[in-house]
Parts: C-alpha cells; structure tokens; sequence
C-alpha cells in the first residue's frame, strides 16, 4: 500500500511574494531564484514575475503564496492561486 501525503502535491507550483494586488481579480506575484553563471560560476539573482488568477481576491501585498500553472485567462495570465502559505505584515 502506498503512503498518500496530508497536502496535495500541485505539478509545476511556484512560490512567490504578491507584488501588486491593484487589479481586481489578478494578483503580480515574484517568484525569485539564484543561478549560477556558466564562465565565472557566481550566483545571480534573477526573479520572474507571473500574473496570477485570484478568483476570490483573498491574497494581499506582501502575502507568500503557491501558484500553479492553468489554462490562458488573458494575454498574460495563466496561473492560479492554490493557496496563501503566509500573510505579509498590514500597512
């Protein structure tokens, strides 16, 4: 018998930082990762910005969130919200 996991494991999420929550229903979120440049072996920040389905509008700015890719909803969009991991700190 196989062991089954408490939490939906979601193909392809991201977790990333809401940046922007001024559109109704789409959220920016910033998804940041390091790589190692090829010649001179640094580690790079780079970040990519995805534009998020939020059906609910329940993320804010600041909030941590896990994404996972969907269908195209517009030009730019085609991600959802799985869920908020953690709230940002209120203004």
């Amino acid at each position: 018998m196989s062991q089954v996991s408490s939490k939906q494991e979601t193909p392809g999420a991201k977790i990333g930082i809401v940046e922007s929550d001024t559109r109704d229903k789409t959220r920016k979120v910033v998804v940041g990762y390091m790589a190692k440049h090829p010649k001179y072996g640094k580690y790079l920040r780079h970040r990519t910005v995805l534009h998020v389905h939020d059906e609910s509008n329940e993320c804010h700015r600041g909030d941590t969130v896990e994404v996972a890719p969907c269908r195209p909803m517009s030009k730019t969009k085609s991600w959802r919200l799985v869920r908020v991991i953690r709230r940002g700190v209120s203004d």
